[in-house]
This record gives C-alpha cells, structure tokens and sequence, in this order.
C-alpha cells in the first residue's frame, strides 16, 4: 500500500477518535433493548425486577411506569433518572402497566422503547418487602439512623426487627415491633454491628421477611498517636519531616501547624488532612522562628481521636 495512503488513513482514524473525546456521539437514532419485563408479562409479584441492555455512550437512563399505558394514562406510577446501572427492583400495586426507557447523555436522547405488563392482585403471603435505605454495610458515628422500605399492597401493619445475633434468637432481639408506616428512626444503643429485617401483616397474613441489611455503629474514636520526631525543642534546617507511628484504627491524620505563640495556626492550610504518617514542613523562613505543632487520628466514620502533646522545633 502507497505509504502516503497508510499515513493519511492513520491520521483520519485518529481525528475520528480524537473528535470523539471532545464531540457527544448522537443517541437520537438508536433503541434501549429492554430485557425485563418482557412484554405481556404477567404475574402476581409485587417485586418488579426492570433490566435493560447497556447502550455505548450513555450516560443515565430514564425510567417511566404508567397506567395501564402512555396512549392512555390514568397515572404516571414512576419516573426517574438512573445513573449507575442496568437494574431496578420496585414494588408496584396489582394492575396494568406499561413501562419504556431510553438512554441519555449530555446532548442527546434515544428513541423510548415501551413493554407493557400485569401485575394480578394475589395473598399478602406470597409477597416479600423491598427495603429502601440505608444500604447493607451502612457505618455511621451518627447516635439515629432512618430505616425505610417499600409499602406493600394489602399490608395494614410492618414488622420491623433489629438484632445483633442475625436472628438466631427472637426471645433476645434488640428491637421488635409492628409499625403503621414504611419508615423508623433507630436509636444505636451502643457501638456495634446490627441487622435489621421487615415484613408486612394484615389481620389474616404476614409477607416474607425482605432481606437482612447489616448497619455498623461506631463512636468510639481512634487512639492518640505516638510522635517519632523530630525531637521536642530540636534545632533543625528546613525542610522538617514530622512523623509518628501509625494508629490501628485510623484511616488518615489532622496535622496542627502553630506560629511562635503557640496558639495562632501557621497558615489557612492547617489543619491539614494527611493520609500517611508523616510530613515535610519547608514553610518558615526566619532564622531561630518556634514553630509549634500537634497531631490527631480520625477513623473510617469520622470519630477524631486525642490531640498528641504540642511539640516544637526551632529553624536553624
């Protein structure tokens, strides 16, 4: 091949991709492949599981529910944005519905594609709670959490269980009690890892419990770090590298940084944040200037532990 063909080639193939950084492809043209439900679906699960294909160049989706359907709509049941993922799990009342989706980016829609489906009323028995928040793995220092779940048709009542033994024993549960609405503000009664489940009841039936979600209460703060050097009162050339041994608990550091007086902070950048176990000070400028300075640990959640003792050093 010409190698002034091969060099033009590889020059267009790179504006192309090039343009592509900076340019928005166009999603007006293509179509979202809706996997679940299928349309026509029928069933007598409240829990509806809506899953799509992924589309290249999409940056969220937008999902709609209406009813019976969009030519016709008595009400619009859902509509919402979705930007992480191909999935959503909601909880409907029995009835005909019809449900489309297109993909988004910042310039640009794709073409709505529509499934219709029927959710048949059926016993309360037969269903099972979807819970809303917080997450499985909530951590918190925070003494109150607001726990929450999806209200189900039929259901007059909702048992909300709290327990630190994953429920091996109901006679000992942390908290057990039938609820009107769909959310509860929980309490921590001490640092620990709780599990918490909810299911619905009516005068005749009970749903299936939802899933057990893990929440973890932590107030407890790190321990006061232990400083390695420089020594205190050390007379030392800039730069200055201050460290201190590492605290077991402690995901990151607040470094104090004081002037001579010991009291008024170095500059607008103290208290500064650190991931590690130490720090190079190249700031001081004056010949014999004290300079005064402290540490702290914060862990995971938050919780700032005991400031070490203030130390110094002077500028040689």
């Amino acid at each position: 091949m010409n190698k002034s063909i091969t060099y033009g080639c590889c020059l267009l193939l790179a504006m192309i991709t090039s343009c592509k950084d900076f340019i928005e492809p166009s999603l007006e043209k293509r179509e979202v492949k809706l996997l679940a439900p299928a349309d026509g679906a029928e069933t007598n699960k409240y829990q509806v599981g809506f899953a799509w294909e992924p589309m290249e160049d999409a940056l969220r989706y937008r999902l709609q529910i209406a009813s019976p359907d969009f030519d016709r709509p008595v009400s619009i049941a859902f509509d919402t944005l979705i930007s992480k993922g191909t999935r959503l799990e909601l909880t409907l009342d029995p009835g005909n519905y019809q449900w489309r989706l297109r993909a988004e980016n910042g310039s640009s829609a794709s073409i709505y594609q529509r499934n219709s489906f029927i959710l048949h009323p059926s016993s309360l028995d037969e269903q099972k709670v979807t819970l809303i928040g917080p997450a499985s793995g909530y951590l918190s220092n925070q003494p109150q959490v607001l726990l929450n779940w999806n209200v189900l048709f039929s259901a007059e009542q909702y048992r909300l269980q709290i327990d630190t033994l994953n429920f091996t024993d109901e006679t000992k549960l942390v908290y057990d009690n039938a609820l009107s609405g769909n959310q509860f503000s929980f309490s921590f009664p001490k640092d620990q890892s709780y599990q918490w489940r909810v299911r619905a009841e009516n005068r005749t039936q009970s749903s299936k419990w939802s899933e057990a979600r893990i929440m973890n209460f932590d107030k407890t703060p790190p321990g006061k770090p232990e400083v390695i050097g420089p020594a205190n009162g050390a007379i030392l050339p800039l730069p200055v590298v201050l460290s201190w041994k590492p605290v077991s608990t402690a995901r990151k550091y607040k470094l104090y940084m004081y002037r001579s007086d010991g009291s008024t902070l170095y500059n607008s950048s103290f208290p500064l944040t650190l991931n590690g176990t130490s720090y190079s000070f190249g700031l001081g400028q004056v010949q014999g200037e004290a300079i005064f300075w402290r540490v702290l640990a914060i862990d995971e959640v938050g919780n700032e532990g005991s400031l070490t003792d203030m130390r110094n050093f002077s500028l040689q």
